[in-house]
């Protein structure tokens, strides 16, 4: 789908200018924090150095205006606001004006863009439910909305693997991993495999990663630190749960 609304729809802009289709485009990525949202935007990067990359977060959207004009001058670019719930949370749920003034200007800015200018929009949110439907549910401003989900089992083990990066893994330790952390984000799996690799390195001066160093680590990162710690390393609802629960991430588990 990324190849596709982004690498794919560069390839064909120009034909599509020539049929009198808009040649920019909106997308919104979403999904849990630690999922990947901001990695993929500076792989898009490296990935289109013809492009000039825009990225706006917290302490620039009061220069939301200027941005937009370096876009339009830098063309062909991307811009990218990063938690842009921020400053596009539903109306109901504002809390000051100064919100709904960015909001407008977000808007404005967005639909004052001609329909040849080369920009493509990529907004992120780990809070798609909050977004302004004025924003969110309104093609033209947004085309394509992007889901960033938890990694499913496969995706953990690939994790895990690729973040074990020098140390040893069988694949017996994978499958504990795997089963260990459901529910967790790809951010805590590359955590748990650098402590994991701390603990193994401090027990056996070995590469060679054990269950015990996985269990150990987990126990640091899961129980002992609770429940903030588990939202500092971007964990998800569900392993929270495991953590009071009985589904073995440990041995206390």
């Amino acid at each position: 789908m990324l190849d596709r609304n982004v690498a794919g729809f560069m390839r064909a802009r120009e034909q599509l200018k020539a049929l009198c289709f808009q040649s920019r485009k909106g997308l919104l990525f979403y999904g849990p924090p630690g999922t990947g949202k901001t990695y993929t935007i500076h792989y898009l990067a490296s990935q289109l150095p013809d492009h000039t990359t825009l990225l706006i977060t917290a302490e620039q959207v009061a220069l939301l205006g200027e941005y937009f004009t370096l876009a339009r001058f830098l063309q062909p670019s991307i811009m990218v606001v990063e938690d842009v719930d921020l400053i596009a949370r539903e109306r109901t749920q504002m809390q000051h004006p100064g919100q709904e003034i960015m909001l407008n200007k977000l808007l404005n800015e967005m639909d004052g863009l001609r329909e040849d200018a080369e920009v493509i929009f990529i907004l992120t949110t780990n809070r798609p439910e909050q977004l302004e439907p004025a924003l969110a549910s309104r093609p033209g401003r947004i085309d394509q909305a992007i889901e960033f989900p938890l990694p499913d089992e496969t995706g953990r083990a690939k994790l895990a693997r690729l973040y074990a990066h020098g140390m040893k893994l069988n694949d017996a330790v994978a499958d504990a991993i795997v089963s260990k952390t459901k529910g967790a984000s790809a951010a805590f799996i590359k955590e748990l495999m650098r402590r994991s690799a701390q603990f193994a390195l401090h027990e056996n001066k070995e590469t060679i990663l054990t269950l015990k160093s996985v269990d150990a680590a987990l126990e640091e990162m899961v129980f002992i630190g609770g429940s903030l710690n588990l939202k500092l390393l971007g964990a998800a609802d569900g392993l929270e749960a495991n953590r009071t629960g009985d589904s073995g991430l440990s041995g206390r588990a």
